[in-house]
């Protein structure tokens, strides 16, 4: 999908044949009064892809962003692509709280169909998101939402859903950055045509960003170290979601198809492994 300024933006192939644009925003902690001026300020620079979740409370900003853009930039709901996530309490309460859970985030979204729906944490207990997974195998098979997946699940926690469902994720969305790239995970993935999806790309933008190797990178293609971390990502198969309120910051984390990091490069930002997370322990979080 080319922008104006001819930037391409990428998209993969889930497991159920539908495309993902690889490169969204994302709105984890944009307050709700602000989230339908951010997105509509991502859409207008040529974002396709928008991930909030219910847990975020600013799932109504969305929606009214997305109904404000058909009016000023002429998009239906066919030209964006739009992630939510099941809250922790409402994965806990099952078949029918996840139901009604459902049928909440659509409505703030004001949309009648979700593009994907993600279990958020899998929790401790095996039982919830196992009975939850089956909830969203259902909803897709209605054709309420196109494509299904999980967040900050760990090996431990897809096995149980391959066993006692047989339906695997299109996408399971985890912390994933320079420090900690979880290359196990993402092997796993492979093997079992799931997509890994990005939280945090960038290490919300502290400290990784100032980290030397990534600055001469950044230096040598004239580009942000954010984007140097967010192509990365790119020619790691990963699909990112970075979140930005600034207008300026938004249209540069988009802007990733004018250059391309050599193996040597590559190979440098690997090298910064640390194992280091800035969110909670998906074995026990939740």
């Amino acid at each position: 999908m080319p922008l104006e300024d001819g930037t391409l933006v990428p998209s993969l192939t889930l497991n159920d044949d539908r495309s993902i644009p690889q490169v969204g925003l994302g709105v984890f902690q944009v307050p709700p009064e602000s989230t339908a001026e951010v997105v509509g300020e991502a859409l207008a620079a040529g974002y396709r892809h928008i991930d909030t979740a219910a847990g975020y409370g600013n799932e109504a900003g969305v929606g009214d962003a997305l109904r404000t853009a058909q009016s000023t930039l002429g998009l239906s709901h066919e030209d964006v692509f739009v992630t939510t996530k099941l809250a922790n309490e409402d994965r806990a309460g099952g078949r029918d709280q996840a139901l009604r859970a459902f049928d909440a985030s659509l409505g703030k979204l004001q949309l009648e169909r979700l593009d994907l729906w993600l279990i958020h944490w899998p929790g401790p207990d095996q039982s919830t998101y196992v009975e939850v997974w089956k909830t969203f195998a259902e909803l897709k098979e209605q054709g309420r939402i196109t494509s299904i997946g999980v967040s900050n699940f760990q090996k431990t926690h897809l096995r149980a859903l391959f066993d006692e469902t047989g339906i695997v994720p299109a996408v399971n969305q985890v912390e994933l950055h320079p420090w900690l790239q979880q290359e196990d995970l993402r092997a796993f993935h492979a093997e079992h045509g799931i997509v890994t999806e990005a939280w945090s790309p960038i290490g919300q933008g502290g400290d990784l960003l100032q980290d030397s190797t990534i600055g001469e990178i950044a230096a040598a293609h004239g580009k942000e170290p954010a984007q140097v971390v967010l192509r990365w990502h790119l020619q790691l198969g990963n699909v990112v979601i970075p979140k930005s309120v600034t207008p300026s910051r938004i249209r540069s984390n988009i802007q990733l198809s004018s250059f391309q990091l050599t193996d040597d490069e590559m190979a440098a930002i690997a090298g910064l492994e640390r194992g280091e997370r800035i969110g909670p322990d998906p074995d026990v979080f939740g």
